[in-house]
């Protein structure tokens, strides 16, 4: 099969035209082939019986199709994935799922999401947990992570909470030798918030060992908005009780009362969900696969950061995050002469180009796709030089 030229990739975006779009670590843009699908897929239910035996075959038949495609791009057995509205629910599912006791100690990095801070804030209040926050942030340019979470690891640590790509710094982090520390030394398991890493990185997540893997189709992937999923090890799915519960997660006797969980990571699924987003997760995915593989993709990534992060950091009053080319598509800097973040990005959006601010830390962040074209990056640094006074 022959590779679309970048010009013509893009055209299936919509989003992209007549703009300069750096937000992919917010929301991807959606290609057309997912729109049609999506308005194909509510035709058929309204046009076949909303509530009917064939539509509820159909809704059958997306939801496996689409499980095993994105079984398949993460390295994963279907069983192991329960499908999600997003990352910040796959997490909360994790989290609430344990068999807290008081005095556990849960760790977690201080480069999380708030939604992540404030879902184990919620914990440790109710079930009187020992918190812990370990200084991630300061191994971005030196240090070790994996030597920095083996100091603040302890006997009792039930869970550590970390990302793979940090959504702030956009640091790349160990996942296999993180996972291997806390399961060998102290039988911890492993959370990761993938917002960032879903779509960007060559995953084979089996591998890594890690416990829980809580990710989102509409960031890298270019989704849909309200599908992702949460992965959950075959070790560890005896150990998670569903905290939310319905039709989807149970087994009915003769009599339809429910007798038993689903055996697989569907007992945290709940209810009826929009089904066809299923479908427009799978176009998504296989348009991106049209281009290259995923490993082809995250080098075409590395390549875009590197470029544009070499030219911010030769424009005066700019300092990036990062001393070194990133490892991933985000790429976060600061003003150094006392101009609002704020302000810049709005004036930069004024003009058709797209970023966002960040509080903690206070920078900007530009996030670049691997059909993100070098003119692009060209006209933001352009644009950047010129709103920096």
């Amino acid at each position: 099969m022959t590779t679309p030229s970048l010009e013509t990739h893009r055209q299936q975006f919509p989003a992209l035209a007549n703009k300069g779009y750096f937000n992919y670590g917010g929301q991807g843009p959606l290609p057309r082939i997912s729109m049609d699908a999506i308005i194909q897929g509510y035709n058929e239910v309204q046009c076949s019986g909303p509530f009917s035996g064939k539509i509820n075959q159909w809704q059958k038949q997306e939801t496996q199709l689409t499980r095993n495609l994105v079984a398949t791009e993460l390295g994963i057995s279907p069983e192991t994935l329960c499908f999600t509205e997003n990352v910040t629910v796959g997490c909360n599912i994790a989290l609430w799922g344990i068999d807290w006791r008081p005095g556990d100690h849960l760790l977690i990095s201080d480069c999380e999401h708030p939604g992540i801070i404030a879902t184990v804030q919620e914990l440790q209040r109710r079930f009187d947990l020992q918190v812990s926050f370990f200084p991630l942030r300061e191994t971005l340019n030196q240090g070790d992570p994996v030597e920095m979470i083996s100091e603040y690891l302890k006997p009792h640590t039930r869970l550590l909470v970390i990302s793979h790509i940090l959504w702030n710094t956009g640091q790349v982090l160990p996942l296999t030798e993180i996972v291997n520390l806390c399961h060998q030394n102290y039988n911890t398991k492993v959370l990761v918030d993938a917002a960032q890493s879903v779509g960007v990185l060559p995953l084979q997540l089996t591998e890594t060992g890690v416990d829980f893997y809580a990710f989102t189709g509409h960031k890298w992937l270019c989704g849909p908005d309200g599908l992702g999923g949460l992965y959950i090890s075959a070790e560890s799915l005896s150990e998670l009780s569903p905290t939310f519960i319905g039709w989807r997660s149970i087994i009915n006797d003769t009599q339809g009362k429910p007798v038993a969980w689903i055996p697989d990571a569907r007992r945290y699924e709940v209810a009826t969900s929009a089904y066809p987003l299923y479908a427009a997760l799978r176009h998504a995915i296989t348009l991106h696969h049209q281009w290259g593989t995923a490993t082809e993709r995250y080098q075409q990534i590395c390549q875009n950061s590197q470029y544009l992060w070499q030219k911010l950091s030769e424009i005066p009053q700019i300092h990036c995050l990062r001393t070194s080319p990133p490892e991933a598509g985000l790429v976060s800097f600061q003003l150094t002469n006392g101009k609002s973040h704020q302000s810049l990005v709005n004036a930069l959006e004024n003009q058709g180009i797209f970023l966002r601010t960040l509080l903690d830390p206070n920078c900007v962040r530009a996030c670049v796709h691997y059909f993100t074209l070098p003119s692009e990056m060209d006209q933001l640094l352009e644009a950047i030089a010129g709103n920096r006074e």
